[in-house]
């Protein structure tokens, strides 16, 4: 599942496109139904062809609820941005984006909407501005897509849209600890108490046991999707039954744990996304869902130390918003560096310790690179990092086992040990003669199975190294350059069909014989991807030459034929000759007039 918060500002239509979209309603209180206006966070899900499963989060637009907004955009990997081209860029416009510029978010979509109600030179204006606006952000450049709810016209460009967006967000981390913000918490009856939240890392079975707070609670049920599951992985859109715990007792801003794999802090040092001098001594800090009093201490300009009104589970890299209510919303984005940071008792304690916070030596991120295997640009920047300042890196352009000798590799946005490459690589060529040795009529492996068998983070990253590998992509399969399918001792049969079709060739074999041969579905699919045969259905072959005899046969009728006309002059029956004529079709070769019609294209 892919989860994608929207936002803009009030009233430019992201309920309604969520709607439209998904044919849920996101707005579940009736205050909201009643006044058109979304106050607390909505969420609703469709299919999207070839993605899979997309959640959105409906944050609210209104400046009053803007930490509702942040709670919904906090926890999401991607967002949708929404402004209306009747009202163009608007005041909680430029806020919104200020909060993702300081969320650090880099996967986006810019959507138009109500294009019905002005012209398309405005529209397309609108969209250009916005799209400049955004581009200056951390979303960086975005695919815009102009769009009306209500008459629909560019829906199906902005689905194609999404399905690029969630191709293109990195694969999410299903092992390890788990950490789940609580959005809305809520009794069922007969249940219990039930809480919901985006799944952002990890994965949730029934009958887990968890931390909230000091409380230890069980996971009695989990939903996604408004289905029930045994078991959700990140990332996911969630519903969780608890026992052990009262509703009342759990909120926006709490968080669901692994028990006893994180640790609660109040008092931490940050990296701040921007130069900010004039920093307030206090603000409201925004993480996940949390919204929390925090006192700010600056170091020097870029860090600075936060200390909170409650202890949260942070860690290093977590991204996090500072916010002062007091001077029109001014917002700084920062990054976790040190949740146990040491005592500041001297003095000019403060400005050493800031000074360290921000040198970040090439020898602390080469050590980063190396625990964790491989890490995006994204997750170094996340992490306070700039990949661009390591050193010993060589750039993928050739197979990996002829690279130079330095340490690391970038694939893409990616820098990787070499020993993970050579893991990688290892893992990939096993995979693939696996396929083909098992499976000798499809021998090219889909690549989101080549980047599972062989552990792959993403499938840019397995692209990029098949490719340098010099293995061969096509139709979204994997293999070694020149596999082709084998059939075997089916290959006899095979050419005794292929020599009956030279001599009669839309004499096509029934299935019967074809059965009879041992030709099924698979076997005929591989004797067209070997240029033996074209199927016009699963199991109606004839000879790659057949059509263009056919056009030599049909072009001599007078115009225009029919289908009963073209089947005497080809001496066939209907089974092989409206099969074969809508392939004509459907080359251009020639047209249908009518339901009995067709002719010769010249």
């Amino acid at each position: 599942m892919h989860v994608i918060a929207t936002a803009g500002h009030v009233d430019h239509g992201k309920s309604t496109l969520v709607r439209a979209l998904t044919g849920r309603d996101p707005d579940r209180l009736e205050a909201e139904k009643r006044r058109g206006l979304t106050i607390e966070l909505g969420y609703a899900w469709t299919t999207l062809p070839d993605v899979g499963d997309v959640a959105f989060v409906d944050v609210p637009g209104h400046r009053r609820f803007i930490g509702t907004m942040l709670a919904g955009l906090g926890p999401a990997p991607a967002v949708l941005f929404v402004v209306a081209a009747d009202a163009g860029w608007s005041a909680q416009s430029a806020e919104h984006l200020r909060a993702i510029d300081a969320l650090g978010l880099r996967h986006g979509l810019l959507v138009v909407t109500r294009c019905d109600l002005v012209a398309p030179e405005r529209a397309e204006e609108v969209a250009q501005s916005g799209s400049e606006r955004i581009a200056e952000s951390s979303l960086g450049h975005v695919d815009s897509v102009v769009i009306s709810a209500v008459t629909g016209a560019g829906l199906e460009d902005l689905r194609v849209a999404l399905a690029r967006l969630c191709s293109r967000l990195p694969q999410p981390r299903t092992d390890g600890r788990v950490r789940l913000w609580v959005d809305r918490s809520f009794t069922i009856d007969g249940s219990g108490t039930v809480v919901t939240g985006t799944l952002g890392a990890g994965t949730l079975h029934r009958g887990d046991r968890l931390a909230v707070g000091d409380r230890v609670v069980t996971i009695r049920g989990l939903q996604s999707l408004e289905a029930p599951q045994e078991t959700v992985a990140a990332t996911a859109r969630v519903a969780v039954n608890l026992r052990g715990a009262d509703a009342s007792a759990i909120g926006r801003g709490d968080a669901l744990l692994s028990a006893g794999d994180w640790r609660l802090t109040s008092v931490v040092d940050v990296r701040l996304r921007e130069d900010a001098p004039d920093l307030p001594r206090e603000a409201r800090c925004h993480v996940g869902t949390a919204s929390l009093r925090a006192y700010v201490r600056s170091l020097t300009p870029g860090a600075a130390r936060l200390t909170l009104d409650r202890a949260v589970p942070l860690t290093p890299g977590d991204a996090l918003i500072l916010r002062d209510s007091g001077r029109d919303g001014a917002i700084w984005g920062a990054v976790v560096l040190d949740i146990e940071p040491p005592a500041l008792r001297r003095r000019g304690d403060g400005a050493r310790r800031g000074a360290a916070l921000l040198d970040v030596g090439a020898a602390e991120l080469a050590a980063l690179v190396r625990t964790r295997g491989s890490l995006t640009d994204a997750e170094a920047a996340g992490l306070g990092h700039d990949l661009a300042g390591l050193s010993g890196v060589s750039r993928l352009d050739c197979h990996p086992e002829m690279l130079g000798g330095d340490e690391f590799v970038r694939i893409g946005s990616r820098v990787a040990t070499r020993d993970v490459v050579s893991q990688w690589t290892s893992a990939l060529e096993a995979a693939v003669d696996d396929q083909a040795r098992h499976e000798p009529l499809r021998p090219g492996l889909p690549l989101a199975a080549a980047r599972a068998r062989a552990g792959l983070p993403d499938l840019a990253t397995t692209e990029l190294l098949c490719r340098a590998m010099a293995l061969d992509i096509s139709g979204g399969r994997v293999a070694r350059e020149g596999t082709r399918p084998d059939l075997g001792a089916k290959s006899a049969a095979l050419e005794g069909i292929v020599a009956r079709l030279g001599d009669r060739p839309f004499d096509a074999p029934e299935r019967p014989e074809l059965e009879a041969a041992g030709l099924g579905v698979q076997e005929l699919a591989a004797a067209e991807a070997l240029g033996r045969v074209i199927r016009l259905a699963d199991d109606l072959i004839l000879l790659p030459t057949a059509p263009a005899l056919a056009m030599r046969t049909l072009a001599a009728l007078p115009q225009p034929f029919t289908t009963s006309a073209a089947r005497e002059a080809l001496a066939s029956t209907r089974r092989v000759v409206i099969p074969l004529l809508e392939y004509l079709d459907r080359r251009g070769w020639t047209r249908r007039l009518d339901a009995g019609h067709r002719e010769v294209v010249r």
